[in-house]
């Protein structure tokens, strides 16, 4: 199987390093990443400047783009070979819940998906190190061909395990959990008369059942979620109905 690899953290990442060469050992991995870091890039693409693809091994490519950008090139035949999946990561931190919307790492997955092919995106699911991605990088390579049966154009498989070094760690099916971020801002007035702000990151709130992704991470297993790629109809509304 021709897999893609990429990630938000940039093409230097570990956890990149170790999912690349975990996935190599049982199938043709090649990778193009962010040539620097694009946390938060959510699924923003490259409109209007050309992207920069640089060779940097036998099988490895830096972009100058974000992620979603990178499987878009890939897709579209700017590397010799054509995907048969994306598996993006391991990312830096978690993508439980509401993350997904925010992050770089999902929205890899997700274009993958919107071509018609089967997208993973893969966390470690702490915000602070250190950070072990053994047990994740494991469980998708002996997981991969079941992970497989549950993506589609409709859907991508979200992945978020513990900072753990366990390749026999198990994984259990999650719903998503609802994220509530207490984040703060720091301003500060520039001597060019500028007002630059700074964000501080501060406490997350989760609400979930107990088989919720933050629930299965915090009891020390690997959670897998099955995510919509498409928008759905809004709660109360009827498809074609008409406003006056």
């Amino acid at each position: 199987m021709k897999i893609l690899v990429t990630n938000d953290d940039g093409i230097d990442a570990e956890g990149l390093v170790v999912l690349a060469r975990e996935l190599r050992k049982e199938h043709e991995v090649w990778v193009l990443a962010p040539d620097r870091e694009r946390s938060g890039a959510s699924h923003s693409v490259n409109l209007k400047d050309p992207g920069r693809v640089v060779k940097k091994g036998e099988r490895d490519y830096s972009c100058s783009g974000t992620p979603a950008d990178c499987v878009m090139l890939a897709y579209l035949g700017i590397l010799p070979f054509e995907p048969d999946i994306v598996v993006s990561g391991i990312n830096r931190g978690p993508n439980l819940g509401t993350d997904i919307l925010y992050s770089g790492t999902c929205a890899a997955a997700r274009q993958s998906a919107l071509y018609g092919k089967p997208g993973i995106a893969v966390s470690c699911a702490i915000r602070h190190g250190p950070f072990h991605y053994g047990a994740a990088a494991s469980f998708v390579r002996r997981n991969l061909d079941r992970l497989l049966e549950f993506c589609s154009s409709d859907q991508f498989v979200n992945v978020n395990a513990p900072s753990n070094d366990d390749e026999s760690l198990a994984g259990r099916w999650a719903s998503m959990s609802r994220r509530h971020y207490h984040d703060g801002v720091q301003p500060f007035k520039a001597p060019d008369g500028g007002l630059y702000c700074f964000l501080e990151p501060g406490n997350t709130e989760s609400i979930g059942a107990e088989h919720s992704d933050e629930a299965i991470v915090a009891a020390g297993l690997i959670a897998v979620s099955a995510v919509l790629v498409h928008p759905q109809i809004m709660a109360g509304a009827q498809s074609g109905e008409t406003f006056r």
